[in-house]
């Protein structure tokens, strides 16, 4: 019987073996010649939402005696992502709190609809994938304003046009930089550039406030590498995978091969429907227009529009949600509370092509290996 053997083996490891081999795996054991290689799969937990897949090699040193090496299976160059995809909300920059939500109060208020969103309630309406979808969904289940018309096309109107000025207050944030990029992301999009992946917005928000955000605080000569899937540019907003296997085809890879950063549980669902590794960053919604207002010499007319909204929400600077901490991320393939820049880096792009390499070991020896394991360990 033959065994497919590693490439590479480094020193006995030295450890033991916790799981007791039983009678008939012991004869089995037995019968093999010295020295023979027998592989078999070792999984080691991090935590609820991480662990680690590898290869571990069982070298037969006369009776019944195992020693255990540890193979290497490939090399990071043979691995690399073909894209790293982002979601843009909650994963680029904080705007879920302190952007969307305010520019859509602030269109409310213009429209004179009695309408506001506080904390608790925005971050429900997270759950539903677009800022449109959002608020037809609301009024559905609440009432519809009186100023609504009530025909279904006349409403599809109404609530574009609700969403057009939305985002043109959304985007006087952006171009201002009121909203400072997260920690750590233009440090991960440059190590991916250079190695030569791709990178892509992924994001069910308006295409013109995305590729604000992509341009203004990433800057032009970033921007300009960058693919933007935003907005209607699919029928079915996340959870449904639409967006990433458009992007997968768009840039021509398969989507096994991609890696996702998301922020939230609908689009950890979009991401692994897709076929695709998941990185988890938090949300965290940290009130920092104060601190910008203290910090930086701004126009009157900027002061003035921080005043209203600090004297509006002035109950939210000391409200530091994290609108996504409590979701289910039980399914991602790593969990974190932001990328992270040196010395608090929290992982890198290396750490987004382990994600496939352990990947690429579980497809390339389970089926020949795992049957094996079975017989030998119980």
């Amino acid at each position: 019987m033959a065994f497919p053997t590693t490439s590479a083996l480094t020193s006995p490891s030295k450890t033991i073996l916790s799981r007791t081999i039983n009678s008939s795996s012991t004869s089995f054991i037995s019968s093999l010649p010295k020295n023979s290689i027998i592989p078999c799969y070792q999984r080691r937990s991090f935590s609820s939402s991480f662990s680690e897949t590898s290869i571990v090699t069982l070298r037969r040193r006369g009776g019944a005696t195992l020693k255990t090496h540890k193979g290497v299976t490939c090399s990071a160059s043979s691995t690399l992502p073909s894209a790293l995809l982002f979601d843009c909300d909650g994963v680029l920059v904080d705007t879920e709190k302190d952007g969307h939500r305010i520019s859509f109060n602030d269109t409310f208020a213009e429209m004179e609809l009695g309408v506001t969103w506080d904390v608790d309630l925005y971050g429900e309406l997270l759950k539903i994938g677009g800022g449109k979808e959002r608020m037809t969904a609301y009024f559905n289940k609440t009432s519809w304003p009186e100023k609504a018309p009530t025909g279904n096309e006349e409403r599809k109107k109404f609530i574009a046009s609700l969403h057009k000025r939305k985002t043109e207050l959304f985007m006087v944030l952006i171009e201002k930089k009121l909203l400072p990029l997260r920690p750590g992301v233009a440090k991960l999009i440059d190590q991916a550039f250079a190695k030569g992946v791709k990178v892509a917005v992924c994001s069910t928000s308006n295409d013109k406030a995305v590729s604000a955000i992509v341009s203004c605080l990433l800057g032009p000569e970033r921007a300009e590498k960058i693919t933007i899937f935003a907005g209607d540019v699919v029928p079915l907003k996340k959870p449904d995978p639409a967006i990433y296997l458009l992007a997968a085809s768009t840039l021509g890879v398969e989507p096994s091969s991609c890696v996702v950063v998301e922020d939230s549980g609908i689009g950890l669902v979009a991401a692994k429907a897709a076929g695709m590794k998941c990185i988890i960053t938090k949300s965290g919604q940290v009130f920092l227009l104060l601190e910008i207002a203290k910090t930086y010499v701004l126009s009157s007319h900027i002061r003035h529009y921080l005043g209203t909204i600090l004297s509006r929400h002035e109950v939210e600077v000391a409200n530091r949600q994290q609108y996504t901490s409590d979701e289910d991320f039980s399914n991602a393939d790593a969990v974190f509370d932001c990328i992270g820049d040196p010395p608090e880096e929290r992982f890198d792009f290396a750490f987004c092509t382990s994600l496939l390499e352990r990947q690429f070991v579980a497809r390339a020896g389970h089926k020949a290996n795992f049957a094996l394991h079975r017989q030998i360990l119980g």
